[in-house]
Formats: C-alpha cells, structure tokens, sequence
C-alpha cells in the first residue's frame, strides 16, 4: 500500500470461485463500499475489476480469486490476486483483438498507478485510483 493510501476508511475482501459469474459478484461486492465515492470513480472501478476478475478465470484458469479493495482519503487501491502462471506486463499496451485483450490495456489507461507482483504460483495484479 502507498502512502497515499495509508490510512483506510473502508474495504472488502472477497474469495470468488472462478467461473462466469466471477466478475458479477465481484462487482456486486463494490455496492458495499462507502457512499461517497465519485460516481464517476465507482465506475472506473467497477470496470476496471470486471476486467481484472474476468482475465484471473479466462486466461489463469484460476478456481478462485481474491479481491481485497481499500478505500482511503486519497485513493483506492485495489487487488486481483489468483494461481495463475503470470505474465509480462509489458503486454498490457495494446489490446489483442477486438473481442479480447483489453483489461490490462484499460488498467493502464484509466488506473493512477499499477502493477503486478508474482510469487510461485500466485500473481497479483494491483491498481490505484485517486480520489478527488
């Protein structure tokens, strides 16, 4: 966590089971954070999950997957985490095809800050959002 974010006021964890509703429930999850996120930052952030939760079951195979978000003063910081094999992410500048390779191109379009940690087996994919 930065120091822009080091003071939490709100947050969830969630394990998801991999699969097609992944990305639903994790959005879902989201309505329970404070009220007073910009409208327009929920949005980013509800786009930018989807994104991050539907690669961990399409392209990790990942059966579960961990969604931690906290909310602070400043920013949002959010975090993907599954057993997947990783990936460079170098990649993440253009999208493959119409139809697929956009998550990441999203996340380093629309997040402040970003990035991937991986250790063994696990890959966490992070992003920050500032508020205000």
């Amino acid at each position: 966590m930065s120091s822009s974010t080091s003071s939490v006021d709100d947050g969830i964890s969630l394990r998801l089971r991999g699969g097609p509703e992944a990305a639903a429930r994790a959005r879902r999850a989201l309505s329970t954070l404070r009220a007073d996120i910009d409208p327009p930052l929920m949005e980013t952030l509800r786009l930018l999950v989807t994104e991050l939760v539907s690669n961990s079951v399409r392209h990790a195979q990942s059966e579960t997957v961990v969604l931690r978000v906290l909310v602070a003063r400043t920013a949002v910081l959010t975090e993907v985490t599954d057993e997947g094999p990783g990936f460079d992410p170098t990649d993440a500048g253009a999208p493959g095809t119409e139809d697929s390779g956009w998550g990441l191109f999203l996340v380093e379009r629309l997040a402040d800050r970003w990035g991937v940690n991986q250790a063994g087996e696990v890959t966490k994919v992070w992003f920050e959002l500032r508020r205000g």
